[in-house]
């Protein structure tokens, strides 16, 4: 069994990271998912937690590889 891992640039600082490609945080833009690295998703959910607002949900695996069993094909 082997894993899945993407390097990428993250679309809000340009930094390079690992990423999990299922459940990275991301937006859309231009109808592509864009990835965001985790410092900038911390910062993004401290900046959101000092407005009163609930902080955006980060999946558990999100920079972890995934099982390539896992990966859809397309």
């Amino acid at each position: 069994m082997g894993y899945i891992s993407v390097l990428g640039a993250c679309y809000a600082c340009g930094r390079l990271f690992d990423f999990n490609p299922i459940h990275v945080p991301s937006i859309r833009v231009d109808g592509e998912r864009q990835p965001i690295c985790q410092a900038c998703m911390e910062r993004a959910n401290r900046e959101r937690v000092a407005r009163g607002l609930e902080p955006f949900a980060i999946h558990p695996n999100a920079y972890e590889p995934e099982p390539e069993q896992n990966v859809p094909n397309d």
